[in-house]
């Protein structure tokens, strides 16, 4: 998944851009009350990450 999929995909479910980093941004979860880091890089974002990124989002 491209990191412009998984920002669409933090938005609409009511996620929101905290701070911008040189190679990462902090986003917000109102889910789960937590911060995390999404890669700002235009390749794919690993599997892994992902995964991560969208359990700490309260996605998945």
């Amino acid at each position: 998944m491209k990191t412009q999929e998984l920002l669409k995909i933090l938005r609409k479910n009511g996620c929101s851009l905290l701070r911008h980093g040189s190679g990462h941004d902090i986003w917000f979860s109102p889910i789960t009350n937590k911060q995390f880091a999404v890669p700002r890089h235009k390749a794919e974002v690993k599997t892994g990450t992902m995964k991560n990124i969208l359990k700490d989002a309260g996605i998945e």
